[in-house]
This record gives C-alpha cells, sequence and structure tokens, in this order.
C-alpha cells in the first residue's frame, strides 16, 4: 500500500473514531469575507443583529444550533429551502463558510 493510500485510511479511521480529529478544515477569516460580499443580503453575521431577511436565521444563531456539525451544516447550505435562493458555493469557499459559521458557536 502506498504512503498517500495509508495516510487516507487513517485519515477516514481517525475521524469515524474520534470526533475532534474530525472537525472541519477551512479558513474563518476566508470564510467571514465570503458571507460578507455573498450572505449578508439576507443573513445577519451574528447572534446580536437582526438578519435583513426575517426568515434568514443569524449565522451565530445557526452555529449554536444543538447537535451542529460540520456535515450537517454542508448538507444545510447545499440544500435547497422554499426560502433561500439555490446556491452554488465552490467546494473552497463552502469549507471556509463553514468554518467560520462553526466558529461562531458559543
Amino acid at each position: 500500500m502506498n504512503a498517500r493510500i495509508a495516510f487516507m485510511f487513517a485519515s477516514v479511521l481517525f475521524a469515524a473514531v474520534d470526533p475532534a480529529f474530525a472537525q472541519h478544515a477551512g479558513d474563518p477569516a476566508a470564510g467571514a469575507e465570503y458571507a460578507k460580499k455573498f450572505c449578508t443580503r439576507c443573513h445577519a453575521l451574528n447572534r446580536r443583529e437582526l438578519s435583513p431577511e426575517p426568515t434568514a436565521p443569524p449565522f451565530g444563531n445557526v452555529a449554536n444550533t444543538k447537535g451542529l456539525t460540520a456535515p450537517a451544516l454542508t448538507v444545510w447550505l447545499t440544500t435547497s429551502h422554499p426560502t433561500m435562493p439555490n446556491i452554488v458555493i465552490e467546494p473552497r469557499d463552502m469549507d471556509n463558510v463553514v468554518a467560520f459559521i462553526l466558529s461562531l458557536k458559543q
């Protein structure tokens, strides 16, 4: 087994066993910049503000949803909602936005 395959196997194994290892990789600062540019038309970026769109939860509230994980947040961001436009976020931007939202957890 070559080193790359062994590393991938070990990563999957550790992610399945250790939730801390499975934490989402991304740049919260880059995610904040992306969110400011593309999300603030509807969403407040923290809990202290009201969202401009009343049906759009502030990202601070999203971050503090009980049981929220990076995979669940990714699914939430990629699933169409009746009140949310059908957005397409590039994978690297998605990683960053997820990292930003999770950084708001209190």
